[in-house]
């Protein structure tokens, strides 16, 4: 089985056969790929058996991340949850796999990285798994009161009509002014779990390159901006991505407040499920969470071709733990260490 190789950014198959596909998620689409392009230099590329000027049939799509800090590697795809292979069969994994091992150990590559939603077949797959999450997803089939009635009556139900009460302001959309406040909440928040933000740059290209599948949605208090989330839009599902508050406001339920909001305007669209991204296996605290917002649990298992030979990158990552003593900087200069350092983490 021949395979092809071709750039989604610049194949207009890739959209059409995206757009179709039952299984493919926001972060197939062509407006994740290039923003991560655009922020990060990730040159993204799609397998496939179909040859050019023919409809295409199949797809694994990736991004080579180039990195004198962390190595070389093909990753399905960076900063996504989950990127399902878009394959007809199991079995048309086989040839994919071959050609991944080969390109891994010829490059060479640190690794080969596939994030797929469904677990892959383990027989005579050279892929091994390489870590495995929690994937939560809330049902919309119910009507609004009954997924209401589910939630959690003191994390959620209660928290949603205090912020009635409180008069709490809500606003959507996808303007500079939108992206710029989210982006101060990030900033609080990422610094509040002693992590670096990712770079403003990475939020403006996503609103730029992803249109009308992205939305933020605001909470404020007396005119002053208290929490914010961002959404993607794929097909009947609406993946929840990122989050971030001003904790000194957490009393007045804010988060909650635009989690029913999301909930009640994706039901409104047509929605199907809210992908609520992953948990690592040890954040009891993330995992009660949308457990209170009634959603479900599946295993999520990453999968690698790993070259022995290729340089140990664990001093890197290591250095990159220094975080901490980061912490204590002025939010500019926070966010400049972000945009230096997440190139190197995809």
């Amino acid at each position: 089985m021949r395979i092809c190789c071709t750039n989604p950014l610049l194949d207009t198959r890739w959209d059409t056969f995206v757009s179709q596909h039952p299984r493919a998620s926001a972060f197939h689409q062509r407006g994740w790929l290039e923003a991560l392009q655009r922020t990060y230099g990730y040159e993204p590329l799609v397998l496939t058996t179909s040859a050019d000027g023919r409809p295409l049939d199949n797809g694994i799509v990736l991004c080579r991340v180039a990195s004198w800090m962390t190595g070389n590697r093909l990753v399905s795809v960076p900063f996504a949850d989950h990127c399902q292979p878009l394959l007809d069969e199991d079995r048309d994994l086989t040839a994919f796999d071959d050609w991944l091992g080969r390109a891994c150990e010829q490059e060479p590559l640190r690794y080969v990285e596939l994030r797929p939603l469904t677990a892959l077949p383990r027989s005579s797959l050279g892929l091994e798994r390489c870590a495995s999450y929690w994937f939560h997803q809330l049902d919309l089939s119910a009507s609004l009161d009954q997924i209401f009635a589910r939630l959690h009556k003191n994390s959620f139900q209660r928290n949603i009509r205090r912020a009635e009460r409180e008069r709490l302001t809500y606003e959507s959309g996808r303007s500079r002014w939108l992206v710029d406040e989210f982006y101060r909440l990030l900033v609080t928040t990422r610094r509040r779990h002693h992590l670096l933000p990712q770079p403003r740059t990475w939020f403006r290209n996503l609103v730029d390159c992803m249109g009308d599948k992205i939305q933020i949605r605001l909470a404020r208090k007396d005119g002053r901006a208290i929490a914010a989330m961002l959404s993607l839009r794929h097909a009947t599902s609406v993946v929840f991505k990122y989050g971030c508050s001003d904790a000194r406001f957490h009393r007045f339920g804010a988060v909650p407040f635009l989690f029913w909001k999301l909930i009640a305007e994706s039901k409104a669209e047509g929605a199907r499920t809210i992908d609520l991204g992953r948990s690592d296996r040890d954040q009891a605290g993330l995992m009660a969470f949308k457990d209170r917002l009634g959603a479900t649990r599946t295993l999520l298992n990453y999968y690698r071709h790993t070259n022995i030979h290729a340089k140990n990158a664990a001093a890197a990552y290591a250095a990159l733990g220094t975080w901490d003593t980061m912490l204590a900087l002025p939010d500019m200069v926070l966010s400049a260490a972000g945009r230096v350092l997440y190139r190197h983490l995809g």
